[in-house]
C-alpha cells in the first residue's frame, strides 16, 4: 500500500504523516491499521524512534467510521477526553507552517464541540474529489452541505463559485463528540465497536481487537455515518499544498522531470 512507500521525499508517507504533526500532538500516536501490516507500520515508526500510544489491528477493513471511533476510545481509556487530529497516512502537505496553522486555527473550534473539517481551497475543477460548501468569510465557517464527486462542468461551477471546498478527509474532533454522534447516528456500529475494543488483546505492541465484534461491525465512512448528518460540522478552508497522490499524474507533479518530461 502507498502508505508504506516513499513516493515523495525519503520518508514512507506513514512517517511523513507523523513527522508533519510532531509539533502539534500533545500524544504519540495512536494507529489504525489492518492485522497484515502490523510489523511494517511498527518498524518505520520505531525507525522514527516513535512508540505509538496503541496499534489497533483490524481483522478486516470496515472503513473510517468504525476505525475512528476505535481510536477515540483508546484516546479515552485513560480517563481523558483529548481532541483527536484524524489524518489518513496516504497524504502530501507541502506547507507544513501552513498545516500546523489550520491546525490550530481549528483548535478553539473543536475544543467547543464542532466537528471541525479540513476543506482544501481548490486549484481547479477537479472531478475525482468530493466536494464541501461552506460560504461566507470566517476563518472556521459552518458547512452546509457535503456532494459527491462531480463532472467536469459541475466541479467548475464550485471552484468560480469560492464557496466550495475539496473534502480531504481531515478531522480534529473531541474522542466523546465523536462517539456521541456516532451513537446518536449509528447506535449499532458504535456498539460493536466498543465490543471489539473491550475484547481487545494486548499484544507486545500491537492491540488485536475482538474478531466477532469487529466482524460484525457493518462498515461505513465518517463522512456517510456523521458528517453528512451532524449539526454542528465546520470546516477551515486551507491552502497548504495538499494531494492525496489519488493518480499517476498526482505523483509526477510532485517530482522533478528530467529534460524530456520524464519522472
Amino acid at each position: 500500500p502507498k502508505q508504506f512507500l516513499p513516493l515523495v521525499g525519503e520518508h514512507s508517507m506513514l512517517q511523513a504523516t507523523w513527522l508533519r504533526v510532531a509539533a502539534v500532538a500533545s500524544r504519540d500516536p495512536i494507529i489504525v491499521a489492518n492485522e497484515a501490516h502490523r510489523f511494517v507500520a511498527a518498524e518505520q515508526l520505531h525507525n522514527l524512534g516513535v512508540q505509538p500510544q496503541a496499534i489497533l489491528l483490524e481483522p478486516i477493513g470496515r472503513n473510517t467510521a468504525p476505525a475512528i471511533a476505535l481510536a477515540a476510545l483508546e484516546a479515552m481509556a485513560d480517563g481523558s477526553d483529548p481532541l483527536l487530529l484524524i489524518l489518513p497516512s496516504d497524504h502530501v502537505i507541502a506547507d507544513q507552517a501552513a498545516f500546523h496553522g489550520a491546525v490550530n486555527a481549528a483548535t478553539q473550534a473543536a475544543q467547543d464541540g464542532k466537528l471541525v473539517t479540513f476543506g482544501i481551497v481548490p486549484t481547479g475543477p477537479e472531478t475525482g474529489y468530493g466536494y464541501i460548501l461552506a460560504s461566507g468569510a470566517d476563518t472556521v465557517r459552518p458547512v452546509e452541505r457535503f456532494v459527491e464527486k462531480p463532472d467536469l462542468a459541475t466541479a467548475q461551477g464550485y471552484v468560480d463559485s469560492g464557496d466550495y471546498f475539496w473534502n480531504s478527509g481531515m478531522f480534529l474532533i473531541r474522542a466523546s463528540r465523536y462517539l456521541t454522534e456516532l451513537e446518536r447516528f449509528r447506535p449499532q456500529m458504535a456498539a460493536a465497536c466498543r465490543r471489539a475494543f473491550a475484547g481487545a488483546v494486548r499484544d507486545a505492541d500491537f492491540t488485536r481487537l475482538d474478531v466477532e465484534a469487529f466482524q460484525a461491525i457493518q462498515g461505513d465512512s465518517i463522512d456517510y455515518a456523521v458528517m453528512e448528518k451532524a449539526d454542528c460540522i465546520y470546516t477551515i478552508p486551507a491552502d497548504f499544498g495538499w494531494s492525496d497522490l489519488g493518480t499517476w499524474g498526482s505523483i509526477r507533479s510532485l517530482m522533478t522531470l528530467n529534460e524530456d518530461g520524464n519522472a
